[in-house]
């Protein structure tokens, strides 16, 4: 068989949905080996799990191999950086640092080969770069977000500090109050504490509820849909090309030059009409 056919061919298992599905259940196989690892368990049975793993580590070796053989531009497989991710998984599992000072590293990076469902599932791949994506835009909410943290923190810190300074010593302190109040984390008990003291101070809780639980957590939530939204439009606009129909931005352009047609064409009909009036 000649490398072009070679390529072809891994380039058609890869694609193929079944063999998606038995590197995913591979996958979900490794997390639940790392996850029988904490557990004490019999000298046999550690045995039996460390060559399942290291079977596990030779299948996803293979499995990188058909995808690279199966890449018609073997440059462009580097490019991506989730193949680049997957590869860095998988040499590093094939280091033999188990009984060395390594250990703990090689079975941090094990803990990663889970994160490799990402990068097979692409459903998984939108929702992450679609989180990437949201990151500058999240941004400037949760620096706005931090201004109100730091505000009520310094508030709190002022007021409360006499009541429980194990919760408002500082302003450090209080942030952490602050965000156990926002996550609903028992707040009351904090308000009720201090409202023995400050009888209108629920207003200080609910204002901040609001402003944080509510309003900006909310604001992110709807950032974060908005651009997964652009992801799914993106796909969509990328299989209608691949298919030779028309996209929504293509069909929005023919709309504009079809309205600008008219519009001359008016303006046209307009010049006759002024100048056979002369």
């Amino acid at each position: 068989m000649d490398t072009q056919a070679l390529q072809q061919t891994f380039l058609k298992l890869r694609s193929n949905k079944a063999f998606e599905l038995f590197v995913v259940g591979v996958i979900i196989f490794s997390a639940l080996v790392i996850g029988a690892k904490t557990y004490d368990m019999d000298p046999g049975l550690l045995r039996l799990i460390w060559w399942l793993d290291h079977g596990i580590t030779a299948i996803f070796l293979v499995e990188i191999t058909i995808r690279f053989i199966g890449e018609e531009h073997k440059r462009n497989f580097f490019k991506q950086p989730w193949n680049v991710f997957d590869t860095l998984i998988v040499v590093v599992s094939l280091i033999p640092i188990d009984n060395s000072d390594m250990a703990l590293v090689g079975r941090l990076v094990r803990v990663f080969r889970v994160l490799r469902m990402v990068s097979i599932i692409p459903e998984l791949r939108m929702l992450l770069n679609s989180l990437l994506r949201a990151l500058p835009q999240l941004g400037y909410v949760i620096l706005l977000m931090f201004i109100i943290f730091y505000i009520y923190a310094a508030i709190g810190a002022t007021l409360f500090a006499t009541i429980n300074p194990f919760l408002w010593e500082d302003i450090s302190v209080s942030m952490l109050t602050l965000f156990r109040v926002m996550t609903f984390e028992d707040w009351t008990d904090v308000m009720y504490e201090t409202m023995e003291v400050y009888p209108l101070s629920w207003f200080y809780y609910l204002s901040f509820i609001f402003l944080t639980a509510f309003a900006f957590l909310n604001m992110v939530i709807g950032i974060v849909v908005n651009v997964l939204e652009e992801e799914h439009q993106k796909e969509r606009d990328e299989e209608a090309l691949a298919g030779g129909k028309p996209t929504v931005e293509s069909l929005s352009v023919q709309v504009e030059e079809l309205k600008q047609l008219v519009q001359a064409q008016n303006a046209l009909l307009q010049q006759k009409a002024s100048s056979r009036d002369s």
